[in-house]
């Protein structure tokens, strides 16, 4: 894990971001104090299943469906 004050972070992003993309974690100082930290965003690995969210909703209002007063005449 590598730090790195704020205004090196600033000059050397498009590096640091590269290092990152790179598995590294980033440290982002001042002060030599962490204020945050510069990781890769882990992707989803498998696919979307139809239907696996079935079951999950425990309540849908009773006029879910209902078309909201001043909207009648969008409905095509």
């Amino acid at each position: 894990m590598q730090q790195f004050n704020i205004a090196e972070a600033k000059a050397h992003l498009s590096e640091l971001v590269q290092k990152a993309m790179m598995g590294e974690e980033i440290v982002i100082a001042r002060d030599n104090k962490p204020l945050a930290m510069l990781v890769p965003i882990q992707r989803p690995t498998g696919k979307r299943i139809p239907g696996s969210g079935k079951g999950q909703i425990l309540f849908m209002a009773d006029n879910f469906d209902a078309i909201p007063e001043g909207f009648e005449d969008c409905i095509g």
